[in-house]
């Protein structure tokens, strides 16, 4: 998946560019504490995993507009 630094977000398709759905359905299922799951998140910038994942977005200072990532501040290229 490579490093997302925390404050950043991938999408799925920028950590899996062949197949952005499978990537996004086995994160979905993913909980572990030591794999940043919730710094990847939709090509708009909504979440899969909704208010836990933006809370722990929040949290690293990602910013928001609205209900989705500011793609445009927080999204870093693969």
């Amino acid at each position: 998946m490579g490093e997302i630094p925390e404050g950043f977000v991938r999408t799925y398709g920028d950590v899996s560019p062949g197949a952005p759905r499978f990537a996004g359905s086995v994160l979905f299922g993913v909980d572990e504490p030591d794999l940043p799951w919730w710094r990847v998140v939709r090509a708009d910038g909504s979440l899969a995993k909704g208010a836990r994942q933006r809370r722990l977005l929040v949290a690293e200072g990602v910013p928001f507009r609205g209900e989705r990532v500011d793609m445009s501040v927080a999204r870093i290229s693969a």
